[in-house]
């Protein structure tokens, strides 16, 4: 593929670290540092305050066993502290949503006024899924473009576009360590990165350091004021995400969030909801389950949903 113009990385803000409590389709196509996983199933992450454990672990492990899955769940309310915690150490393939930190990332490193530089690309660079990107391979498109195409409905093609943008999976895993996530692992490209198999850590992530990291972009200071309100704008319009977290949130919330498949019956949702009263929660759903050829199950997430908002709604 061939972009038209090329920037270096700019350093993300340590400061991010503050942001973490202390204490506390086909594959890859959607139609504060966490620990490192080997936590027991159900165990809870450390977290700053909120509910006991026995409020709503059983709920979670009877979404589990419903679904045969594996949950992974953390929630925090960025207002009280109070988190839910369920898995959230444990490593899941992250599968797309990864396009909301590229998104984020390339947002970082990009004056505004360069957002509207275009980007060109080729028959050859356009994968199986590629809803937008696969309608303008002639004029090729703007950057803001090719960021909304795969925040918004998760292009791959604009997803491989990005990485090459940042200077490759590598670079974005730096970008990642520099705002505080010490556990995300980012090492391949669309679509060979939703290759996942149980014990394989290439390309996977927790629920509270995809957490964290969705709080440092949407919430926090690492983005320029302006370029956060484009993320967090394309974020609330995506379209891959409504039988998801959406689906378990009552109609009066906001809702913005990047799913994500892969093998495995995999199925995510990492999501910042803003209740009509209160501070923003954001919350990471991960799903996996044994067989390799499993459905993904929407209503998985959407259950998982209810749970955190009973929690903590």
């Amino acid at each position: 593929m061939t972009v038209r113009f090329r920037r270096g990385a700019a350093p993300a803000a340590a400061a991010v670290l503050a942001l973490v409590p202390l204490a506390a389709c086909t594959a890859g196509a959607d139609p504060a540092p966490a620990a490192t996983s080997g936590a027991e199933p159900g165990s809870a992450s450390a977290a700053a305050s909120g509910p006991p454990r026995g409020a709503y672990v059983p709920d979670f492990r009877h979404v589990e066993k419903e679904y045969d899955a594996t949950l992974g769940v953390y929630a925090l309310d960025t207002g009280s502290g109070a988190a839910v915690s369920f898995n959230a150490d444990e490593r899941f393939a992250y599968a797309s949503t990864h396009k909301v930190f590229s998104a984020g990332a390339v947002l970082d490193q990009t004056p505004a006024h360069e957002l509207d530089e275009r980007i060109t690309y080729t028959e050859e660079d356009l994968l199986d899924y590629a809803p937008i990107t696969e309608q303008h391979v002639d004029e090729g498109m703007e950057l803001r473009e090719v960021i909304d195409a795969a925040l918004r409905y998760s292009d791959n093609t604009a997803a491989n576009l990005l990485f090459e943008e940042l200077g490759g999976p590598a670079k974005l895993q730096e970008e990642l360590r520099g705002i505080g996530d010490a556990t995300t692992n980012v090492d391949r490209i669309e679509p060979g990165l939703n290759d996942w198999e149980p014990g394989e850590t290439r390309d996977t992530g927790t629920p509270q350091g995809l957490a964290a990291s969705l709080r440092a972009y949407a919430l926090g200071d690492v983005l320029t004021e302006d370029a956060r309100a484009i993320l967090v704008d394309m974020m609330r319009r995506n379209t891959t995400g409504d039988d998801v977290i959406r689906a378990g949130v009552p109609d009066t919330w906001e809702v913005g969030d990047k799913t994500g498949s892969a093998d495995y019956g995999t199925r995510n949702d990492i999501a910042v909801l803003w209740p009509p009263e209160g501070a923003p929660i954001v919350v990471a759903v991960l799903t996996k389950r044994d067989d390799p050829d499993a459905a993904r199950e929407d209503a998985l997430l959407a259950d998982a949903a209810e749970v955190v908002v009973d929690v903590l709604g």
